[in-house]
C-alpha cells in the first residue's frame, strides 16, 4: 500500500517527483469526458518509466490472441482499446538541451488533480545538467462541454538565465499498445498536414478501419502578450508538428496554448473528418483556453449537483469517494448507446475490451440514481443490440434454438477474451445482464422496457441456461458442471452456488415477466411468441422443472451455501494466518497452487446473497458472511465494496468502514499493487454503492425508496443525492436523524427506519434517529 498523495476534499495531490511512482500517478491523474481520455503523461519529452496512454471511446483493434485460437468455439482475438495519437506533446529544448525531468535535478514538483472544476494542473522547478533552471506550469482537461476537443495552458518561465528556448508542439501517431500480443502498431497512417499555428493526423486502424483525426491549434505568449513568430513545419511518418524558436528572458514567462481535438469516423463520413476537424479547431481557438477552461468548470458543477457525496469529518473518505464519483463521470457520460464502462476507461489499455458484467452488476445502481433515466437505458440498449451477437456466440459453444451468450468481454458483442476459463467457464455474466434489467425495471418504474427489448435478452438467457445445466442420475436433480464463478481463483467446477442461483432466477423472472407482458399487452406478446419461435408449453416447462429440481451445495453442519461442490475439501487456512509476505497470493503463488487453497479472490456466494438478500434471513446471511470473509483475500477490486454493503446491513459498522476505505481508496492508496497499469473504474461504482446501500441502507421496495442508515464513528455526517422516478432527493444522515430535501415538483413516499414518510414537492423533512 502506497501513501503519497495528500489529503484533500477536493483534489487530489501529489508533492515532490518519486519517479518509482510516476506510472500509478499517470494512472490516478488521468483525463476523460466520456468520449475520449489520457493518462496524465507529461506534456514535455520524459525517458523515464512511463505507459503513455491516450484513448478515444469505441475504436478498438482485434489483435490476435496467442493461445487456445485452435480450439473449437474460442475467440480468434483479444479485442484491444487503442492506444491513439498523442496529442499533448510540447518539446522543450533549452539552449540545446532538452527539458526531461529524468535527466534534470528537480528541485520542486507537484501535480494537482481539481475533481470540482476537472482539470490536471502541474508545476515544478527543474535545473538541467548544464545548470538552467526553470519553473513550469501546465494546465490542460478533455472538455465535458465540447467533449471531442481538450485544451493545454503549458508556461515555462527562466529562473536564473536569459537565452534560445525552441518549442516543439506535435501530434504523434506513431504509437504503441503495451499488451500488443506480436508487437504490432494497430495504426496506419492516412493523411496529414500542418499549418502556420498547428496541423492534423488522420490515422486508420488495421482490420477494423476506424478513421480518427488528432488535429492541434496553437498560439504563443510572451509575458502574457500574443506573440507572432515564424514556425517551422515537421512531418514525419505518422507525425506532425511545428518548431517555434524563440529569445526568453530571465523571469519573463512564455506559454503555449494547445487547442486539440479528436473526431472519429464512429460520428461522421471519413471524407468529412477533416473539414469537420478544421472547424472544431476553429470554434475552439476563438473561444479561447479561459471560456473554455470556464466551460469545462460550469459543466462539472451541473455533475457535482447530481452525484456528489459529501463526508464530514473524514477527509481521507471524503477525497476518496469524490475520485471515484470523478473517474466515473469522466468515463462514461450516457450520450451513445454505442459506448460502455470500460475496466480501466481511460486510464490504461489492461483488459481490453469495453464491456465486462461489472457494468450490469456494479456500475447500474450508480446511474440509475445519479443520472437521467436514459443513461442506464442506453447501457441495457448496448446489450440488446448485441443479442444476434450473444445468440452466435452461444451456438458456437454447441447451443441452439436461440440460447444467448452474452460474451466475458468485448467492444462489439463477439466474446473476445483469451483464457479459456473465462472464455468457456464464466457464464454468471449472463446472469448479469438478466439482473440489470430486472434492477433497471424495479427502480424506475419502466415496465414498458420489457415488451420493447427485456424479453427478447430474458428469453435468450434463459433458454441458454436451460441447456447448460443436466441431469444427474445419481442426484436425481439438475446440475451445473465445469463452471468458473466470480471467484476466478477456483476453475472448472461443478455447481458453484452462485452461478447456479441466479440462473434458476433468470428463468424464474423470464416466466414471470412473460405473464406481465401478456396481461398488460396480449398483441404484443403474441408477437414476441412469434417472433422469438416460443413454445411455452416446452420451453417454461422445462425452466420450471429446473427450478424446482435444481441441485444447490449446501453444508448442513455450519448451515452455509457451499460456493461449489468439494470446497470444504480444501484445507483451511483462513487469511489471517498467511504471512504477508506470500501476498498477494496472485503475485506471489503459482496458479496451481491458488487453485488448489480455500482462497477466495472476490465474493462469489456473497454476490449471490447481495443480489437477492431479501430471500434470506439475517441469521442466514451472518452465517455466510462469517464463514466467507475470512477466507476472501480480496484481490479483486470488485470484491470490498459487496463486503461493505452486507457488514453495514449486519451492523458491522467496524468491517464495513474497513471495506469502504480499501474499496474507496484502492488505487490512491494502490492496495494491490496494480495501479500502474489504470484505476479500476468500475469498481469504483462499487465505492458509491459502499456508501448509499451499506451506510445509507437505500434499497427499493415495492416501487418505494428505504432507508435503513447509520453513521460510522469518524463521520459526524454524510449525505447524496438519489434521482428516483421524477424525485429528485437529498439524503443527510447525522446522529440527529436523516434529513430528506426534494428539490423538485414530484412527491414520493420512501421508508425510513421501518416508517412511510411522505416527502412533498419542493420540501423537507427529518426523520428523527
Amino acid at each position: 500500500m502506497k501513501n503519497y498523495i495528500k489529503a484533500d476534499e477536493w483534489k487530489i495531490i501529489e508533492e515532490g517527483f518519486d519517479p518509482h511512482y510516476n506510472k500509478i500517478s499517470e494512472s490516478i491523474f488521468s483525463l476523460g469526458n466520456g468520449r475520449m481520455g489520457q493518462r496524465a503523461n507529461f506534456e514535455e519529452a520524459y525517458s523515464g518509466d512511463t505507459l503513455l496512454g491516450n484513448y478515444v471511446a469505441g475504436v478498438y483493434y482485434p489483435d490476435k490472441t496467442r493461445v487456445g485460437w485452435w480450439k473449437n468455439g474460442y475467440p480468434e482475438y483479444f479485442a484491444k482499446v487503442l492506444n491513439a495519437a498523442n496529442w499533448i506533446g510540447i518539446d522543450v529544448v533549452i539552449d540545446g538541451e532538452q527539458l526531461d525531468l529524468a535527466k534534470c535535478e528537480v528541485f520542486s514538483f507537484r501535480r494537482e488533480l481539481n475533481m470540482k472544476e476537472g482539470y490536471l494542473k502541474r508545476d515544478f522547478r527543474a535545473k538541467t545538467a548544464s545548470g538552467k533552471e526553470v519553473k513550469v506550469e501546465a494546465i490542460r482537461f478533455c472538455s465535458m462541454a465540447d467533449d471531442e476537443t481538450g485544451a493545454i495552458k503549458y508556461t515555462l518561465t527562466p529562473l536564473n538565465f536569459s537565452g534560445a528556448i525552441t518549442l516543439t508542439p506535435s501530434i504523434d501517431g506513431d504509437v504503441v499498445n503495451k499488451d500488443s500480443n506480436y508487437d504490432e502498431k494497430f495504426w496506419d497512417e492516412v493523411s496529414k498536414a500542418t499549418q502556420t499555428d498547428g496541423g492534423y493526423i488522420v490515422m486508420r486502424t488495421k482490420k477494423t478501419g476506424f478513421e480518427v483525426a488528432t488535429g492541434m491549434k496553437f498560439s504563443i505568449l510572451q509575458n502574457a502578450e500574443v506573440i507572432e513568430l515564424a514556425t517551422e513545419a515537421i512531418k514525419k511518418e505518422k507525425y506532425v508538428a511545428s518548431k517555434i524558436d524563440l529569445q526568453a528572458k530571465q523571469g519573463e514567462s512564455i506559454s503555449v496554448i494547445k487547442y486539440a481535438a479528436n473526431l472519429s469516423s464512429q460520428n461522421y463520413k471519413p471524407e468529412e473528418l477533416v473539414d469537420q476537424l478544421n472547424a472544431t479547431l476553429t470554434r475552439i481557438s476563438a473561444k479561447g483556453f479561459d471560456t473554455m477552461l470556464a466551460e469545462q468548470a460550469a459543466a462539472w458543477a451541473e455533475k457535482w449537483k447530481h452525484n456528489d457525496i459529501i463526508i464530514d469529518g473524514d477527509v481521507s473518505a471524503q477525497q476518496a469517494i469524490r475520485f471515484n464519483i470523478y473517474q466515473l463521470n469522466q468515463t462514461y457520460t450516457g450520450e451513445d448507446d454505442r459506448l460502455n464502462i470500460g475496466p480501466k476507461g481511460f486510464t490504461g489499455e489492461k483488459y481490453g475490451g469495453s464491456t465486462y458484467w461489472d457494468t450490469e452488476a456494479y456500475c447500474v445502481p450508480f446511474y440509475l440514481s445519479t443520472a437521467p433515466q436514459k443513461v442506464t437505458r442506453n447501457l441495457l440498449l448496448y446489450r440488446y443490440k448485441q443479442l444476434g451477437k450473444a445468440i452466435e456466440n452461444a451456438q458456437l459453444l454447441g447451443f441452439k434454438d436461440g440460447a444467448a451468450l452474452y460474451p466475458m468481454v468485448t467492444m462489439d458483442g463477439t466474446e473476445c477474451h483469451n483464457e479459456w476459463e473465462i472464455t468457456f467457464e464464466e457464464i454468471h455474466r449472463n446472469g448479469a445482464v438478466a439482473f440489470a434489467i430486472y434492477n433497471y425495471v424495479r427502480y424506475t418504474g419502466d415496465e414498458a422496457y420489457l415488451g420493447d427489448y427485456g424479453f427478447e435478452v430474458l428469453l435468450g438467457i434463459a433458454r441458454f441456461w436451460s441447456q447448460r445445466v443436466n441431469w444427474s442420475d445419481d442426484k436425481q436433480q439438475y446440475v451445473m458442471l465445469g463452471v468458473t464463478g466470480p471467484n476466478e481463483y477456483e476453475n472448472n467446477v461443478n455447481n458453484n452456488w452462485y452461478t447456479s442461483t441466479i440462473a434458476t432466477w433468470c428463468m424464474q423472472y423470464t416466466v414471470d415477466v412473460a405473464d406481465k407482458i401478456k396481461v398488460a399487452d396480449p398483441e404484443k406478446y403474441a408477437a414476441l411468441v412469434s417472433k422469438l419461435n416460443l413454445n411455452e408449453e416446452t420451453e417454461f416447462g422445462r425452466f420450471n422443472d429446473i427450478i424446482q429440481k435444481m441441485y444447490y451445495p449446501y453444508d448442513e453442519k455450519r448451515q452455509v451455501f457451499l460456493q461449489q461442490d468439494g470446497y470444504l475439501d480444501k484445507e483451511q487456512i483462513l487469511v489471517k494466518d498467511l504471512p504477508a509476505s506470500e501476498r498477494p497470493i496472485n503475485q506471489k503463488w503459482s496458479w496451481d497452487r491458488i487453485l488448489r487453497s480455500c482462497y477466495i479472490k472476490q465474493a462469489d456466494v456473497l454476490q449471490g446473497i447481495y443480489f437477492f438478500e431479501d430471500q434470506y434471513n439475517i441469521d442466514t446471511i451472518r452465517r455466510n458472511f462469517d464463514f466467507y470473509e475470512p477466507r476472501t483475500v480480496h484481490e479483486s477490486s470488485l470484491s470490498p465494496c459487496v463486503h461493505a454493503i452486507l457488514a453495514a446491513k449486519l451492523g458491522d459498522e467496524a468491517r464495513a468502514y474497513e471495506f469502504y476505505l480499501r474499496t474507496a481508496r484502492l488505487d490512491l492508496d494502490d492496495y494491490n499493487n496494480d495501479t500502474d497499469d489504470g484505476c479500476h473504474i468500475t469498481s469504483m461504482a462499487g465505492t458509491w454503492m459502499a456508501v448509499v446501500e451499506g451506510f445509507g441502507g437505500m434499497r427499493v421496495r415495492d416501487g418505494k425508496l428505504v432507508f435503513q442508515p447509520f453513521i460510522p464513528k469518524k463521520w459526524s455526517s454524510f449525505s447524496f443525492h438519489i434521482g428516483f422516478r421524477g424525485a429528485l432527493l437529498n439524503i443527510k444522515v447525522s446522529k440527529e436523524g436523516v434529513q430528506i430535501k426534494n428539490a423538485s415538483d414530484v412527491e414520493t413516499t420512501v421508508l425510513v427506519y421501518g416508517k412511510e414518510q411522505l416527502v412533498k414537492a419542493n420540501d423537507e423533512l427529518l426523520v428523527e434517529a
